[in-house]
């Protein structure tokens, strides 16, 4: 049973492929899940609280009290209960609701107090899940760090066919199986990231920085985080947002300040993984006042900032130490300079020649070259799942 222990809250709303979710309560429950469901009043329209409470062996509910004797159905301790929460199906004016805060009846408060992760699955006709306002809100929820199963094309209710049907359950059990055996990864495992530019003052208004927007760093924070770790993310100056309760960012600006922090942080470790990029010179000397146009100013005198990778694989015991290059020429024989003088495991390497790839952008292509120099050649893809390939790297050579 691969989900014996675990506690899954099933959220129904009104919506026709609700005749679909007593078939998934079956699937989890014969994986050993312990299987709450709530509903909407309206879904009992589509699907009964009888066969839902009788198939899960819970009381299904669908009000915040009880009608007997008054008795408060907590949406809390729902929300605190459960290991993962998916609302299936998920109807065009429970998305919109959720997307807004608007918590008018025990799911919606359920979700906006729910501490375990949340999946959601649309399910409407092609029209309503086409339009720029549904869209919108499957956005939304996907940026507060919930995560989308999407819709399938096929046969609606409406007799129609297209992009509205909701996921089988066969399919969604797979998704939630996977989950669970990818959240043991790296459970207990600490990880260290590093992310975003560093700013490197010439007075109080002015520094040296470079374009990096972090977008790297945070998916391989959230990544290492949904496969369990315990991620200490360091971060230069980023508008990214965390979006996971495992990750725990510490905000710096120059190179100084991250070496510090990353140093403070490395013996305890498992993993560390130096996606910032550092800036390489800093100013000789830092004015204290704003420089003014008219007194004039000719140059600045640079000196080298600190090597925050060298370091730490000079301090490096059991870690294990990913870094970064960002290239624009002799990319490979950089790359191979760096694995030898900084004590790395792995160096990722992506080109600025790369269309997609380097700052800014929301894909990129990377290469991995381990310490035999054998290079491991991935396709542009988007950085959550670049991401991706990188924490399946990293696994490997933790085991």
């Amino acid at each position: 049973m691969q989900l014996k222990g675990k506690k899954i809250l099933i959220a129904v709303t009104a919506s026709i492929a609700a005749y679909k979710i007593p078939h998934l309560v079956r699937l989890l429950k014969k994986e050993g899940a312990d299987v709450q469901v709530i509903m909407t009043e309206a879904s009992r329209d589509f699907v009964s609280q009888l066969t839902l409470a009788t198939l899960s062996g819970r009381p299904a509910f669908y009000l915040p009290f009880n009608q007997n004797d008054g008795s408060w159905n907590s949406h809390v301790e729902f929300g605190i209960w459960a290991d993962l929460m998916l609302i299936a199906p998920l109807s065009a004016a429970s998305l919109s609701k959720m997307a807004h805060g608007h918590s008018d009846n025990l799911l919606t408060t359920t979700y906006l107090s729910a501490k375990c992760p949340i999946f959601f699955a649309p399910a409407m006709d092609l029209d309503m899940y086409a339009h720029p306002s549904t869209q919108k809100n499957i956005e939304t929820l996907i940026s507060y760090g919930n995560t989308l199963i999407e819709a399938q094309s096929g046969e609606l209710a409406s007799g129609l066919c297209g992009a509205g049907r909701m996921e089988e359950p066969e399919k969604m059990m797979e998704i939630i199986l996977k989950y669970f055996k990818k959240k043991a990864d790296f459970a207990g495992k600490k990880i260290l990231i590093t992310a975003g530019p560093t700013y490197e003052a010439i007075d109080p208004v002015r520094f040296i920085g470079n374009y990096s927007s972090g977008k790297m760093g945070y998916a391989l924070a959230h990544e290492f985080a949904e496969r369990g770790a315990e991620v200490f993310l360091v971060s230069g100056p980023s508008s990214e947002k965390i979006t996971h309760p495992a990750i725990h960012r510490m905000a710096v600006q120059s190179a100084q300040q991250m070496f510090e922090a990353a140093q403070n942080l490395f013996d305890q470790s498992d993993i560390a993984i130096m996606a910032a990029a550092v800036a390489d010179f800093k100013p000789k000397n830092i004015h204290s006042k704003k420089i003014k146009k008219e007194d004039g100013f000719t140059h600045i005198e640079l000196e080298p900032t600190i090597d925050i990778l060298k370091n730490l694989g000079l301090q490096k015991k059991k870690q294990i130490l990913i870094g970064f290059a960002l290239e624009t020429n002799n990319e490979l024989e950089n790359a191979h300079k760096k694995l030898q003088n900084k004590n790395c495991d792995a160096i990722v390497l992506n080109s600025m020649q790369d269309a997609g790839a380097g700052f800014q952008h929301s894909t990129n292509k990377i290469s991995i070259i381990d310490k035999s120099f054998i290079k491991t050649d991935f396709p542009l893809k988007p950085k959550a799942e670049v991401a991706q390939d990188i924490c399946d790297y990293v696994l490997k050579l933790s085991r």
